[in-house]
């Protein structure tokens, strides 16, 4: 799948891309520090993407510490190109810490 020139958007240039299909599940990983305030914010199209799970599963042994991975399950809900925004956050900041931006391309599912 591609997009025309005229859909073109540079924010995505050196973006993660992945490849789905319709009705399937797909995970992203994050590194997150809850000891810092750290929160992994997401932002999409909700008419192409479904998040259809958040989980934090710590990694850290330390009982004063908690860091480890943010888990996003998203499954695509029609065929498309969307841009899926993660904002890193913290609680007293007003702006964003990190972005990481991925594209997803959704494709139908195959036919057997």
């Amino acid at each position: 799948m591609s997009i025309s020139s005229a859909d073109h958007n540079p924010a995505l240039d050196g973006s993660d891309c992945r490849v789905v299909t319709v009705d399937q599940p797909f995970v992203i990983h994050l590194w997150e520090d809850r000891t810092r305030g750290e929160q992994w914010v997401p932002s999409y199209d909700a008419k192409g993407l479904a998040l259809l799970n958040d989980e934090f599963l710590r990694i850290a042994s330390n009982n004063a510490v908690e860091n480890g991975q943010r888990i996003f399950e998203f499954q695509a809900v029609q065929s498309g190109v969307y841009q899926l925004i993660f904002e890193k956050r913290m609680g007293w900041k007003f702006t964003a810490e990190d972005r990481r931006v991925f594209r997803i391309e959704a494709g139908p599912p195959s036919r057997n």
